[in-house]
């Protein structure tokens, strides 16, 4: 059969992969059986739970609401709640708000830590009422419309060059007071977590001292990075992606009281860009390499869309 693996060799494709990636081991991971996909695996926490839905708004519903018991649960119990928090997905918050509101629920317990943030090679971000920035999306989609119930502005934190340093010690801080921590996520196209790239395990001896880096200012992004943001956040213009991000790092993403995931990268007519993403994290051994295989270790759960266990075969008109 004529594929990727055998015709890779000369072609401008050669070396563009993550110099730590198996294609081979890869494509092992995706099963026929989309059914199967949910499989545990001996490396998941025992508390680790990946929920299929059926539709985009079973998803955004089921995700929104894992978000709003995760803030009331903490308000019930005394607790400060720490919560990284993502910019795709993006449709659960509508529903964390409906939840909160419904409930009553105020958030000044909430600390909310974005998880990163579009730069240039220095670090520099867009200011925050520029509508591409990621602090920009949160005001719009969470902080505002949760209305007075809303998290306080001093408990808000964005992934600027000199707040995302801190994030660390304000996260340690709040944990020694009983405060629990819940990474809220989605899985890039080469896997990454926040904006934590795949081909940064080169640059490390070991995968202890991967997994100690809080984060990284200007990120360097990696070309399928680029473009998945290009499809999905840019309308195609992929001149206009920044080529950097401010981004937490494994010492963060990788110490959560709770996971709160989310795949939903399907496009329509049966197109998607995240089902081989989906099933490395799932099926994949934890490795540096592809960073959201480690995310499974963790206890939480992980919601994607049905259609992305596939099955992934080719379709020749």
């Amino acid at each position: 059969m004529m594929n990727l693996l055998n015709t890779i060799d000369g072609s401008l494709l050669e070396g563009f992969f993550p110099a730590g990636w198996n294609l081979a081991e890869i494509d092992a991971c995706v099963d026929g059986d989309p059914a199967s996909i949910t499989k545990r695996q001996s490396w998941w926490h025992e508390g680790f739970e990946p929920i299929a839905c059926e539709g985009v708004a079973d998803f955004d519903t089921l995700l929104g609401h894992e978000i709003a018991i995760t803030i009331k649960r903490a308000r019930d119990a005394g607790e400060q709640a720490a919560m990284i928090l993502p910019v795709g997905p993006m449709g659960m918050y509508r529903w964390a708000i409906y939840f909160l509101k419904e409930w009553g629920v105020p958030c000044d317990h909430v600390h909310g830590f974005n998880m990163d943030e579009w730069s240039d090679a220095e670090g520099n971000t867009l200011p925050h009422h520029n509508s591409g920035s990621f602090q920009y999306a949160m005001e719009h989609a969470f902080y505002g419309p949760l209305g007075d119930l809303t998290v306080p502005e001093d408990q808000r934190y964005f992934a600027t060059s000199d707040v995302l340093p801190t994030y660390a010690d304000r996260i340690g801080e709040l944990r020694a007071e009983g405060a629990k921590l819940s990474v809220i996520f989605g899985i890039g196209r080469v896997c990454h977590i926040a904006f934590w790239e795949p081909q940064f395990a080169g640059e490390f001896d070991s995968d202890e001292e991967w997994k100690a880096q809080t984060h990284r200012i200007a990120a360097k992004l990696h070309p399928l990075t680029i473009e998945q943001n290009a499809i999905t956040s840019f309308k195609s213009r992929t001149t206009l992606v920044p080529a950097y991000a401010n981004t937490i790092g494994p010492g963060l993403f990788l110490n959560a009281d709770k996971i709160i995931g989310g795949a939903d990268g399907a496009l329509s007519r049966g197109m998607m860009w995240q089902g081989l993403s989906l099933w490395m994290t799932l099926r994949h051994e934890p490795t540096p390499w592809i960073p959201s295989t480690y995310m499974p270790t963790q206890p939480g759960r992980l919601f994607f869309l049905q259609e992305l266990a596939g099955p992934l075969v080719a379709e020749c008109n």
